[in-house]
C-alpha cells in the first residue's frame, strides 16, 4: 500500500464518486438545520430533505458526495483511545433513487482496491443475515465467500426508529494483523479487539417498517455511506490508532512542545495529549460555525469539551492559557478545506481565550468544593456522587480527585461515581438514539405537504412591492381549506409573493391581499418551511378563495423603514470591525421598523469612547451617500472575493451579495436601501451584555432616530423648566444638585455606616461564591449597633444580584458584635446562621445563636474579630 495523507484520501474520495456522477458538496455547518438535532454527526443530516422527497436533485447528477465535519460526544469518557474522536470527517456518497446496491458495492471495492490500493485478502466484508443479495453481489465482485460473514440486525441492519425508513447495511472491515487482535482462532469481524477495523458502512434503505414489524419496499430505495477519514488514514498510514496519523499526530506534537514531554514515555502523558488534540479540533469547528460557551445545548458540549481539555492541560504542567497554539496548527492543518476556520479565526482564538481564562476561577471552586467536601467528611470514603459533581460540573478528572483525597487520607467511592457515570452515559445514548430518530423522522405537517406539492413560492420582492399572483393553498389552524370568510384568520400560499418572509433577524412584510370584493389584510409573512411562502392573513372583506387571481402589495413605508434598518445592521457591523477589532463577528440580529437590534461576539463592555466612534464612523459612511451594489454569486466566488459569510449562517452554493462600496460586503438575503443617505441617521440607544463574550447595541435610523431625538430633547427641556435653568445648563445644575444631596445624605446616615450607599457597594461587591454555589459577604463592617446589621442585611439581601447570605462582625466600644443571616434559597443550599455564629463566636470570647436563616452574637474582645471572619470563610468558602 502506498502512504497516504488524510487530504489526499479526502480529494481522492471526492474525485471519484464525483466522476461517477455525484455532485460534490460543502460539508455543512456543525449546527443542523432540523432543531431536533444538537449537533450534525452524520454526513446524511443536509440530505434529509432529498431522502424524503422534498427536494429534488439536480437531474445531471446521480447522487452526491461530500466530507463532512461531525461531532458527536456521547462517548467522552472514551476519547483519547485508539479509535473514538469528538470531532471527525466523514466521507460519504448519497442517492436517493438513481443508483442502488449494485452500483455502490461495485464502486466501495473498486475505490478500495483500486484507488486505495488495500490488498483484496485484507477485505472483509459483513451483511445483513437475510441480504442474500448483497452476498452474491460481494461474491461477483471476486471477493471470497470466508471473507464475508452475516450479523443480525443489531448489527447490520438501521433503523431510525420503530417505523419509518430502514434498511440493511454491508460493512467493509480491514484485517490490520493477528499482531493487534484477540488471539482467538474464530476472531473475525464483528469482534470486540482491534484486529477487524470497520472503515466503511454502506446502508441500503429500502424499507418503510410498519407499526405490525413488517417492512414495505420503498418507492424509492436510497444508498447512504460514510467512511471515516480519520480511520482510512490509519490504515493507509500504516498505524493502528486514529492519533498517530497525520493530523492528530501534528495536534498531540503541538502538547509535547507546550508541555516539554515525549510522547510514547508515559501513558497518562499521552492520554492528556491525545485528548487535548482531538478536543482543540472540536472546539475550533464549532466555535467557527457559530456555536458560544455557554449552560444549555450545544454550547454546554463545547464549553464541557474545552473545560476538559484545560483540565488535561494543567495535569500536564500548563497552568496558563495554551489551547490558541492548538487552534493556529488545526487552521494551519486544515485550513484550506474548511474556510470558515480561517474567517473566523481571531473569533476563534478570542473565544477560547475568555473561556481559559474563565475556568481558572472554575477551578479555583472545584478545589474549595472538594475542600469543604473532606472537611465535612464523617469517615475516610469521599462519596461517589461528590466525586462525580467535581467531574461534571468543575472538570477535575477522577485520577486527580483520587490523587487530592489520599493526601488527606481519604477514599473516593468509585462505585459511586461509576454508577453516577453510567447513569450519564446512558442519558447520552438515549439523546444519540434520539438524535438518530429524528435525523429521519419525516418533518410532516401542511406546510411540508404543500411545499412538496406546490415547489417554492416565486418571490419578487426586491424589485417589486406589488404583484399579481393566484391562491394556491389557503391553511386554518393547521389544517388547508378552500376558503378563508370575513373575520376569519389563516395563511395563504400564492404562486408569487412581493412579500419577503421573516428572516436572517428581518422581520416579515405587512400588506394587503385583494381582488373584485375581497380584501385581506397581510398582518405577518413566515416562511415555515424554507422556500415556502405563508401571508399570516385576517380577510376584511368579501372570502377568499383557493385559485383566486389576487393584487398583492406590500406596504411600501413599513418596508422602506425595515430596508434602512437592515442595511444599517451591515454598516454598524463593519463599524464595529473597525473599531473593536477584526474579531467582532454578527452573533444574532432583529431588524423591525421601530428599531434594530444587533448582537456581535467582543470580550468586553464596549467603552463610551468606543461606542461613540462607532456610532461616528458608520455615521460617516452613511452620509458619504454610497449607492448599495446586490448581486448573486457562486459560494466560492464570494469567499475568494473577501464577502463576509456571517457567523454561524448556512448557506448555499449560490449566495447574494450586499455591497456598500468597500465598507461593508456581506452575504445576505434580506431587503436593503439603493444607497445609504437613504438611511438618513443611525443613533445607538443602548449596549449591554447578553452573554459570555457576546454583547448587544440597539439603535434607531431615518425616522426612528428622529423620533428619538426629539424624545431626548422633550425630557431634556422638561428637566429645564423644572430645575428653572437655560437647557444647555441643565447637567452643571444636576450634578451641583446632587452633590448637594449626598452631603444631607451623609450628614444623615453618619451613624449608620453600613447602609450608607457607598459601603453597600462596596460590600455587595465583595460577594464572593460560596463552596455550595450562592454568593456570601464576610466583611468587617462599621455599626452603631445589633439593629444596624440586621437594617444593613435586609438592604444587601435587597441589592445582591442573586439571592445569596453574609457574615457581619463591627466593632462597638471595643467589644465586637456579630450577626449571619440568610435568604431562603441560601439556607435550602445548605447555609446556617446558627452553626456559624456558634463557631466563629468564641474567637471574640462571646456567644449566641439563632435560626438557620439568621443569628447574632457579641464578643468581649474585638481583637479577635480577623480570627472570626477567617474562620466564617473556612466554613462557607
Amino acid at each position: 500500500m502506498k502512504y497516504m495523507t488524510s487530504a489526499e484520501i479526502r480529494e481522492k474520495y471526492l474525485k471519484f464518486f464525483e466522476e461517477k456522477g455525484c455532485k460534490r458538496l460543502p460539508s455543512s455547518s456543525l449546527i443542523p438545520d432540523d432543531p431536533s438535532l444538537l449537533l450534525t454527526s452524520a454526513g446524511m443530516v443536509q440530505f434529509k430533505p432529498y431522502f424524503l422527497h422534498q427536494k429534488e436533485l439536480d437531474p445531471t447528477y446521480i447522487g452526491t458526495t461530500t466530507v463532512q465535519k461531525c461531532v458527536r460526544t456521547n462517548d467522552i469518557d472514551n476519547i483519547g483511545d485508539a479509535r473514538h474522536l469528538s470531532f471527525f470527517e466523514m466521507l460519504g456518497n448519497f442517492s436517493f433513487g438513481r443508483y442502488f446496491k449494485k452500483e455502490m458495492c461495485a464502486w466501495a471495492f473498486e475505490f478500495s482496491t483500486e484507488v486505495l490500493g488495500l490488498p483484496k485478502e485484507k477485505l472483509y466484508f459483513t451483511v445483513f443475515e437475510d441480504d442474500d443479495e448483497t452476498i452474491e453481489i460481494w461474491k461477483s465482485l471476486g471477493v471470497a465467500e470466508d471473507h464475508i460473514s452475516k450479523l443480525g440486525e443489531e448489527d447490520n441492519f438501521w433503523r431510525a426508529g420503530p417505523t419509518g425508513p430502514c434498511g440493511p447495511c454491508s460493512e467493509i472491515y480491514f484485517d490490520q494483523g493477528p499482531e493487534v487482535g484477540c488471539g482467538k482462532p474464530d476472531c473475525k469481524p464483528g469482534c470486540d479487539c482491534d484486529r477487524f477495523l470497520e472503515y466503511w458502512n454502506c446502508v441500503f434503505t429500502q424499507f418503510d417498517g410498519q407499526e405490525d414489524g413488517t417492512l414495505a419496499p420503498l418507492q424509492t430505495k436510497n444508498i447512504d455511506t460514510g467512511m471515516g477519514l480519520e480511520r482510512m488514514a490509519a490504515i493507509m498510514q500504516g498505524v493502528t490508532n486514529n492519533y498517530d496519523t497525520d493530523v492528530l499526530r501534528s495536534l498531540v506534537a503541538v502538547g509535547e512542545r507546550l508541555a516539554g514531554v515525549e510522547y510514547g514515555k508515559d501513558e497518562a502523558a499521552d492520554l492528556c495529549l491525545r485528548i487535548i488534540a482531538d478536543h482543540s479540533r472540536s472546539v475550533t469547528f464549532m466555535i467557527a460555525d457559530g456555536i458560544l460557551p455557554s449552560n444549555e445545548g450545544r454550547g454546554y458540549v463545547l464549553r464541557r469539551l474545552l473545560r476538559r481539555a484545560v483540565m488535561k492541560g494543567h495535569m500536564l504542567g500548563l497552568d496558563k492559557p495554551f489551547l490558541n497554539e492548538y487552534v493556529d496548527e488545526v487552521v494551519k492543518l486544515m485550513g484550506s478545506v474548511y474556510p470558515e476556520i480561517v474567517e473566523n479565526r481571531e473569533l476563534i482564538r478570542g473565544i477560547i481565550l475568555s473561556e481559559e481564562e474563565r475556568f481558572g476561577a472554575n477551578l479555583r471552586q472545584g478545589r474549595a468544593f472538594l475542600s469543604d467536601a473532606l472537611d465535612k467528611l464523617d469517615g475516610t470514603v469521599l462519596p461517589g456522587d461528590q466525586a462525580f459533581t467535581l467531574h461534571d460540573t468543575y472538570g477535575f478528572p477522577v485520577d486527580i480527585t483520587r490523587e487530592l483525597c489520599e493526601e488527606r487520607g481519604v477514599e473516593v467511592d468509585m462505585d459511586g461515581f461509576e454508577r453516577c457515570m453510567e447513569q450519564q452515559r446512558e442519558r447520552a445514548r438515549a439523546a444519540n438514539v434520539k438524535d438518530a430518530e429524528a435525523a429521519w423522522s419525516t418533518y410532516g405537517g401542511v406546510h411540508a405537504d404543500l411545499l412538496k406539492e406546490l415547489g417554492a413560492t416565486k418571490f419578487v420582492g426586491y424589485q417589486e412591492l406589488s404583484a399579481q399572483a393566484t391562491v394556491k393553498a389557503l391553511v386554518k389552524d393547521g389544517t388547508r381549506v378552500n376558503e378563508l370568510a370575513a373575520g376569519q384568520q389563516g395563511e395563504v400560499v400564492l404562486d408569487v409573493t412581493p412579500f419577503y418572509a421573516e428572516m436572517g433577524g428581518e422581520v416579515g412584510d405587512t400588506g394587503v391581499i385583494a381582488c373584485d370584493g375581497v380584501k385581506a389584510e397581510v398582518i405577518d409573512t413566515k416562511a415555515p418551511e424554507k422556500g415556502l411562502v405563508c401571508h399570516v392573513v385576517k380577510v376584511v372583506e368579501g372570502t377568499l378563495c383557493a385559485e383566486q387571481v389576487v393584487t398583492a402589495t406590500v406596504e411600501a413605508g413599513r418596508r422602506a423603514r425595515v430596508t434602512r434598518n437592515h442595511t444599517a445592521t451591515h454598516i454598524l457591523h463593519a463599524a464595529l470591525r473597525q473599531v473593536l477589532g477584526e474579531h467582532v463577528s454578527q452573533a444574532g440580529s432583529y431588524v423591525g421598523p421601530d428599531r434594530l437590534r444587533f448582537d456581535f461576539t467582543h470580550f468586553a463592555a464596549v467603552t463610551p469612547e468606543q461606542l461613540a466612534e462607532v456610532e461616528r464612523v458608520a455615521n460617516e459612511f452613511i452620509m458619504s451617500a454610497t449607492p448599495t451594489n446586490i448581486y448573486e454569486t457562486s459560494l466560492d466566488a464570494a469567499r475568494e472575493g473577501g464577502v463576509m459569510a456571517l457567523f454561524g449562517e448556512k448557506y448555499g452554493e449560490q449566495v447574494r451579495v450586499v455591497e456598500c462600496g468597500t465598507f461593508s460586503r456581506e452575504l445576505c438575503g434580506g431587503c436593503h436601501v439603493a444607497n445609504t443617505a437613504e438611511i438618513g441617521l443611525m443613533k445607538i440607544t443602548s449596549e449591554t451584555s447578553v452573554g459570555a463574550n457576546v454583547r448587544r447595541i440597539e439603535a434607531v435610523t431615518s425616522f426612528g432616530a428622529l423620533e428619538y431625538i426629539n424624545k431626548v430633547e422633550s425630557e431634556l427641556k422638561e428637566t429645564a423648566e423644572e430645575l428653572r435653568v437655560p437647557l444647555f445648563d441643565v447637567s452643571e445644575r444636576t450634578a451641583a444638585n446632587i452633590k448637594q444631596l449626598r452631603e444631607f445624605t451623609k450628614k444623615a446616615k453618619q451613624s449608620k455606616g453600613i447602609v450608607s450607599d457607598d459601603n453597600i457597594t462596596k460590600l455587595v461587591d465583595s460577594a464572593v461564591a460560596s463552596a455550595a454555589g450562592y454568593p456570601v459577604i464576610i466583611s468587617r463592617v462599621k455599626v452603631a449597633d445589633a439593629g444596624a446589621l440586621r437594617n444593613g442585611w435586609d438592604i444587601l439581601h435587597a441589592r445582591m444580584p442573586k439571592p445569596g447570605a453574609c457574615v457581619l462582625i463591627g466593632e462597638k466600644d471595643g467589644k465586637a458584635v456579630l450577626m449571619a443571616a440568610g435568604s431562603p434559597e441560601a439556607v435550602e443550599a445548605g447555609f446556617n446562621a446558627g452553626a456559624i455564629i456558634k463557631v466563629i463566636a468564641p474567637c471574640v470570647q462571646g456567644g449566641g445563636g439563632g435560626k438557620p436563616s439568621m443569628a447574632q452574637a457579641g464578643g468581649k474582645n474585638a481583637a479577635g474579630i480577623d480570627d472570626a471572619l477567617e474562620a466564617a470563610r473556612k466554613m462557607l468558602l
